[in-house]
């Protein structure tokens, strides 16, 4: 168990898998500096601008951590689990150095984006690089089918996007097919890091299959809670300017779940201010209030809670003394998402 003490749960937890962050960020550090060895110095500067430059390691911890929960040691079955984890922290830096340049956004972790800072080319280019290495570390260490799984969770991640793209303008966006795009976006990748760590150590499909519903769970609640930063975070913590989702139209659960329950007055209030870009720009504080009117945010808030109280009971198969540390920092990190500020 994580001991206590008078430290707060975040301190705990952060103290808990400091050392497993440590080595994963020393893994990253020398994986780039030989993937990149012979390459233009440009590309270099990119990831490392994009890399390095903060992030929670959430990804290749969970690949990690499931590892371990089924038993296996740091080299796995013969594969280093540390290597083969940062390829997902290599795939979630793709996807971010895209989703700036689609999204113009000038931050990302409280300093310049890497299409601010170099540009929208080298941008799209730094993340094909690491996509295709994400891809070389997964099918070279984790075999077939790890990469099978992997390739589903980025199909599904690109789908997501084309999903999230088709219903931009949908303002009847039903809650169906918000967490549809959510599964695809987010909440898979985060299953198949479980359960690729647990295919890395030959664990039975029964802990495979327990650990892929805890990441899908905890992905899910994790783009929740990320959609409610959007609206409530606090800019110095989050990195990102707030309000975004609002101000380009995006139909997030908030909001879905507000024009569910507004009046009919409040409702063509919110459909009029979504439905035009410049009252979008200057309508963001009016659609706060009118959110907080309707429980928007809170009812978003108690359905991330379910997610994470569902992600946490399919663990009980592990429940074991020998589990026990690794078990409450499972459950840590799903309170930690409910309770996260960036």
């Amino acid at each position: 168990m994580i001991e206590s003490g008078s430290a707060t749960p975040r301190e705990l937890l952060m103290a808990a898998i400091r050392p497993e962050i440590v080595k994963i960020e020393k893994v990253l550090v020398q994986d780039l500096k030989q993937a990149t060895a012979n390459a233009d110095p440009l590309l270099s500067q990119v990831l490392e601008h994009g890399i390095l430059n903060g992030g929670k390691r959430l990804r290749p911890l969970l690949v990690v951590l499931s590892s371990k929960l089924c038993g296996g040691t740091e080299s796995g079955k013969g594969v280093d689990i540390y290597e083969l984890a940062i390829a997902f922290e290599y795939l979630h830096g793709a996807t971010l150095f895209h989703d700036d340049v689609i999204d113009r956004a000038d931050m990302r972790r409280g300093k310049s984006s890497v299409n601010k800072a170099f540009g929208s080319i080298a941008a799209i280019l730094g993340g094909d690089f690491l996509h295709s290495r994400s891809m070389n570390l997964v099918g070279s260490l984790g075999g077939k089918e790890a990469l099978q799984i992997f390739c589903q969770a980025t199909n599904a991640m690109v789908d997501g996007e084309f999903l999230q793209l088709r219903n931009a303008q949908n303002y009847n966006l039903s809650e169906e097919d918000y967490f549809s795009a959510v599964r695809g976006k987010t909440a898979l990748l985060i299953a198949a890091t479980c359960e690729i760590g647990a295919l890395a150590v030959d664990a039975p499909v029964a802990e495979r299959q327990a650990l892929a519903e805890y990441g899908l769970s905890l992905g899910t609640a994790f783009q929740i809670i990320d959609d409610l930063l959007d609206y409530q975070g606090d800019v110095t913590q989050t990195g990102k300017e707030i309000g975004n989702d609002f101000k380009e139209g995006k139909m997030t659960l908030p909001l879905i779940l507000t024009l569910e329950t507004a009046d009919k007055e409040d409702k063509e209030r919110l459909l009029l201010l979504l439905g035009d870009r410049e009252a979008r720009q200057n309508g963001f504080q009016e659609a706060c209030e009118l959110i907080e009117k309707y429980k928007g945010f809170s009812m978003s808030k108690q359905k991330a809670e379910a997610m994470v109280t569902s992600a946490v009971s399919g663990l009980a198969l592990f429940e074991n003394e020998q589990n026990s540390t690794i078990l409450s920092i499972f459950e840590a990190l799903a309170q930690y998402v409910l309770t996260r500020n960036k």
